[in-house]
């Protein structure tokens, strides 16, 4: 479980460095009634993520888990390294791309043409189907051997992370009132410059911090099956 905590986290933080959703926030965070605006659009992201996340999590894990094997301690860790290796794939496209997605245009939105939960419901669901680091937690999950219970929540931390940077614009608003202004309008100019190079580095360390759980669990796990094996053989 402590395993599965550390994917979860690794990725979801890598995965909350999003400019589709941490732009509109921040320019919600500058019109009126910023603050509940921010709150608004963040739980509606964070509701329609988890619950498109529960679905694909409790469908795939009727179907696949019946055909895996048991013992499944291998193949989680399989899918650990494999997981691990997408997301260096990931930051090494970022990081090649880099100067190219820093000069893109912000996200094309209007945040006072429609609601706040609208907003964050929408683009939500539009990027839900190409959430790849998303789909790659849920693999991490469904491939371990837990319950529902323990099943979702893992995927409430990961949504939880994923929203992390929403809720700190929120607490901005909320606790530095006065200087929110000020340090919003650096975090957009950052994003704007800087976030493919970011989230390439942020990608890069959990890659490598997955991978290196799943090489770890495969020598546990051997170490465990040549005791076992030296215990039966007398």
């Amino acid at each position: 479980m402590l395993r599965l905590m550390g994917i979860v986290i690794s990725i979801g933080l890598a995965d909350s460095l999003n400019p589709t959703t941490i732009a509109p926030a921040l320019y919600l965070a500058t019109g009126e009634r910023g603050r509940e605006r921010v709150a608004e659009f963040t739980l509606a992201v964070f509701l329609v993520y988890f619950l498109g996340g529960a679905a694909i999590l409790v469908g795939a894990g009727t179907i696949i888990r019946p055909l895996l094997p048991h013992p499944r301690h291998h193949i989680a860790n399989i899918i650990e390294v494999a997981v691990g290796v997408a997301m260096l794939g990931v930051a090494g496209m970022l990081w090649r791309h880099r100067e190219r997605l820093a000069h893109r245009d912000p996200p094309d939105f209007d945040p006072y043409g429609k609601s706040s939960w609208v907003l964050g419901a929408s683009i939500t669901a539009i990027e839900l189907p190409t959430a790849f680091p998303y789909f790659a937690a849920i693999a991490a999950i469904v491939g371990s051997d837990l319950d529902v219970v323990r099943d979702l929540s893992l995927l409430l931390l990961f949504n939880l992370c994923f929203v992390a940077p929403l809720i700190g614009i929120w607490a901005t608003l909320t606790f530095a009132p006065r200087h929110a202004d000020r340090l919003l309008a650096i975090g957009r100019d950052f994003l704007q410059r800087h976030w493919p190079t970011v989230l390439a580095g942020v990608a890069l360390v959990a890659g490598l911090f997955v991978i290196l759980l799943g090489v770890t669990g495969f020598a546990g796990h051997s170490r465990f099956l040549r005791r076992l094996h030296r215990t039966l053989r007398g």
